[in-house]
């Protein structure tokens, strides 16, 4: 019997971009259950609230019932893997800078937990260049991103306004 191949997509997801939602559902050809979770960053002041996060977070992913689930943590992700029996933290990069900065995080949480092993997926063609940062940086400069972001996106930035 071949347990379950459970995955952590860990990040601030403030907002999710279409770069995330790629890489969580090309994942799905991957892992059984993949967790998209909010990890509480003391250095990002955010955006969208964690409960704003979490509804849009839900609604992109409404079709992928009991396979890719929203939820928010604390603490480490290598903790929040065992809570849920994960083996696996999932990660995007889009460039080399993103490549050093996650082999980093990968060989710390390595040693915090041989038993989760991080698992690397590169940006699709067209959306390398998409980052949270930029998006929140266009949304406070009334810039239009909707060819960036999902349209549950969209329409929290329109609700905030």
């Amino acid at each position: 019997m071949n347990p379950m191949k459970i995955a952590v997509f860990p990040g601030s997801f403030d907002p999710i971009t279409n770069a995330h939602i790629d890489i969580v559902e090309r994942a799905t050809a991957l892992f059984d259950k993949i967790y998209v979770a909010i990890g509480t960053n003391s250095t990002k002041k955010g955006f969208f609230t964690t409960d704003e996060r979490l509804a849009i977070i839900k609604s992109v992913f409404s079709s992928h019932h009991g396979v890719i689930e929203a939820v928010q943590f604390n603490g480490l992700t290598v903790d929040f893997c065992r809570e849920v029996g994960a083996r696996f933290i999932l990660r995007g990069m889009r460039n080399a800078n993103d490549f050093e900065f996650e082999k980093a995080i990968a060989l710390n949480n390595a040693a915090l937990a041989p038993d989760v092993e991080s698992v690397f997926l590169v940006s699709s063609s067209g959306l390398s260049h998409i980052s949270s940062t930029i998006v929140r940086e266009i949304i406070t400069n009334n810039g239009n991103v909707s060819q960036l972001v999902p349209e549950a996106v969209v329409e929290a930035v329109s609700r905030k306004s």
